[in-house]
């Protein structure tokens, strides 16, 4: 099964690299400095209990040259994903599969008119990881879980050739049969996350240490929730409170990759986070103060620096 990651970044570069060392046929797409870096050095992943050092991988930033592949691991910013889908279009035949691990739910309504819904699967990835340096990845905490799954439900080849390579790489991997639910189900989690961890700059421990930033984090993931349901997905009335009690498990320094964008001066995936929850609400007529306020008090950072 030969594998292109296209994005390798924290999610991307991370389970590519398990895959890799599981004896899986790789291709990373990458660029700038981390490109220059994984073409010198090769890729490595910093962690408490297991580092992964891969001194040689077959890298490039040129995804028409790598030819067809079977399976695409989708992991580009969400403002990318328009150019990135289309720039794969030569590396896509009739039977390639592509899943995105990408945040939010509106992911796929970008990516089905570029790459058509044969190709596209449903994916989420579970892992706290960011670009330390050019070439590094260092995780934080040891959780680490994708879940994959075909939007009707059926286990195809695909699918379950995938689940063995990502066995064989110890990846935590399940295949999914409601996969769109498991996506809505991130959703709500990290739109709390990131909504409170950005809007506050603080980590998780500290918000749900507190008990008005704590009803401030429960409150982000109600509202998607609810905006969630009246959409027709099937999650419990109390999953917002069965999220913030998985919260209390983290790690206290945890803190969502759009805060590292914050940090950094990236452009951060607010219009699709916070400011998704309310589009789809408004969709729906749900109402979502609390999101709109998250995403009008980073609007002026969501650009990036350079564009201030």
């Amino acid at each position: 099964m030969r594998i292109a990651v296209m994005g390798s970044g924290g999610v991307g570069g991370y389970f590519g690299a398990r895959l890799v060392k599981g004896g899986a046929d790789v291709v990373f797409i990458a660029r700038g400095a981390h490109l220059a870096a994984m073409r010198q050095h090769g890729l490595r992943i910093e962690n408490d209990s297991e580092p992964i050092e891969l001194p040689k991988i077959d890298v490039t930033d040129d995804a028409s040259r790598i030819g067809r592949v079977d399976l695409i691991l989708f992991a580009v910013k969400l403002w990318d994903t328009e150019a990135a889908a289309r720039s794969l279009l030569p590396a896509i035949g009739p039977d390639t599969g592509l899943i995105s691990f990408q945040n939010g739910v509106q992911k796929n309504d970008i990516l089905r008119p570029i790459i058509g819904d044969a190709a596209l699967i449903g994916g989420v990835g579970y892992v706290a990881t960011a670009v330390s340096k050019p070439g590094v990845i260092a995780q934080i905490g040891t959780m680490q879980r994708l879940l994959f799954g075909e939007f009707d439900g059926r286990v195809s080849k695909r699918i379950e050739d995938f689940h063995q390579v990502c066995t064989a790489g110890d990846i935590n991997a399940e295949i999914s049969p409601d996969i769109r639910r498991e996506i809505w189900q991130k959703f709500v989690f990290l739109v709390g996350l990131s909504g409170a961890t950005t809007s506050m700059r603080m980590p998780l421990g500290q918000i749900r240490d507190n008990p008005l930033t704590r009803q401030f984090l429960l409150d982000l993931m109600k509202e998607a929730l609810a905006v969630g349901r009246a959409h027709g997905i099937a999650l419990p009335e109390d999953y917002a409170e069965q999220r913030l009690a998985f919260a209390d498990g983290l790690p206290h320094d945890m803190i969502a990759s759009m805060y590292h964008d914050l940090q950094a001066g990236k452009r951060l995936e607010l219009p699709w986070l916070s400011g998704g929850v309310v589009d789809l609400g408004a969709a729906v007529g749900i109402p979502t103060p609390m999101n709109r306020a998250v995403r009008d008090i980073l609007l002026l950072h969501a650009q990036g620096r350079d564009s201030r």
